[in-house]
């Protein structure tokens, strides 16, 4: 294992292992740390530490940076969403502070911008499409509302330095300016550096720039040139491993409330049954998943969805009853036990929508790791498991994906 990452959830842990798989390097995706490794070049630790107490999200990412080092990874890459999901408080900040004191290095690059999927930086500001992140709908996130596309200005309410930045007529001189840019920033004690990318040739020229440093951080775009890296040194053997293939039911589950998952669960509901689940009525009780699960098995044509997807006032008004936390808590809940169950029925296709939901259910299947596959749409691969035989996944960052990502996903996914 040459290039460790730390994913701060699950879509984007999947997110990140298809762009390093696309870029040739035999990935693995790990549940947490494991035992040990040594069938990868890169290896990809997912964990849920979001929307965690910043604590706990540095005491989780240090873990998973120890055990990266010890199967000899040489750089690690803190890996977050290309929307920049938090608080005023962390948790990318204080991970990102912690991880340079644990690696002893004195700069990180801060850059989440993924083109392909419209996430673009100019000056300092993050970009999704032509809306400026605080205007794209991130706003609303029931729990990492966006209210400030500025991220330098973010990332000082969440850490105790100043924050840099490297302009984009930086990035494209090329790599010895951006290299100079750095050293002085860092002498000037700036160690988060925010950099402006426009193209995937802007990343491309920034991964080659920072093919030294010891820590790394951004959306999964700024690993399209960290592949290139390891091959110029003859290190990447492009081993790709084979994938079994899966036969059996499908199901999909969305529990992102994000426009687009919105529009995603309409175009999905037109030629397929879909169950609504009211986060009111699994707070008291009135649906539960043994109604869903029976649901599911009388579904006899087409793909089932199960969704708690709805706009942000049907979310609003149940969180202002029962508490944000509480909420997303027992949505989590319903959705992992709801997937473990399925699963244990024979269910072998689950395509799933939304970060902490797909956390949810992976954590709920029990699976140790995952091998990664075709790619279903940017950001999105399939992903295999052995549970007891293949079963296959697919886990989708709210945003992500074009309209009809959920029939499409469950056709690759077989």
């Amino acid at each position: 294992m040459l290039l460790g990452a730390i994913a701060d959830d699950f879509t984007g842990a999947s997110d990140l292992a298809n762009t390093l798989a696309k870029g040739g390097m035999a990935t693995t995706l790990f549940v947490g740390p494991q035992g040990s490794a040594s069938d990868c070049n890169a290896g990809v630790v997912a964990l849920k530490t979001r929307s965690i107490p910043a604590a706990e999200a540095i005491a989780q990412s240090v873990d998973a940076a120890k055990w990266l080092l010890d199967q000899g990874c040489e750089q690690i890459l803190f890996k977050y969403c290309s929307t920049f999901d938090s608080t005023p408080y962390g948790n990318i900040g204080p991970v990102t502070e912690a991880l340079l004191d644990f690696l002893g290095s004195d700069i990180a690059v801060i850059c989440p911008a993924f083109p392909v999927t419209g996430r673009r930086i100019f000056m300092g500001h993050l970009f999704v499409g032509d809306r400026l992140l605080s205007e794209s709908g991130m706003q609303d996130h029931p729990l990492t509302p966006m209210t400030d596309p500025d991220l330098r200005r973010w990332l000082r309410r969440q850490t105790r330095g100043e924050v840099g930045h490297v302009s984009i007529d930086s990035v494209r001189a090329g790599p010895a300016r951006l290299i100079s840019e750095f050293e002085a920033l860092s002498k000037a004690g700036q160690r988060m550096v925010v950099a402006d990318a426009i193209t995937d040739d802007d990343l491309k020229i920034i991964g080659k720039t920072v093919a030294s440093h010891k820590l790394i951080t951004g959306g999964s775009g700024i690993a399209l040139g960290l592949p290139q890296n390891f091959r110029d040194r003859g290190m990447l053997s492009d081993a790709m491993s084979r994938l079994s293939s899966v036969q059996g039911r499908g199901v999909a589950l969305s529990g992102s409330c994000s426009l687009a998952s919105q529009r995603q669960v309409r175009e999905h509901l037109k030629s397929n049954p879909g169950l609504s689940i009211d986060p009111t009525e699994v707070m008291e009780g009135k649906i539960t998943v043994s109604h869903a699960v029976d649901w599911v098995h009388k579904q006899s044509a087409g793909d089932p969805i199960v969704y708690s997807t709805a706009d942000a006032k049907n979310v609003s008004n149940a969180q202002a009853i029962y508490g944000r936390e509480k909420i997303a808590s027992a949505i989590e809940r319903f959705f992992g036990d709801l997937a473990r169950t399925l699963a244990d029925d024979g269910v072998s296709r689950i395509v799933v929508g939304g970060g902490e939901t797909s956390g949810a259910v992976v954590e709920a299947l029990q699976l140790r790791s995952l091998k990664i596959g075709e790619e279903i749409d940017p950001g999105v691969p399939v992903l295999i498991a052995d549970r007891n035989g293949a079963i296959g996944l697919a886990l989708k960052s709210g945003n992500f994906g074009t309209v009809d990502f959920f029939a499409k996903a469950l056709r690759k996914v077989r």
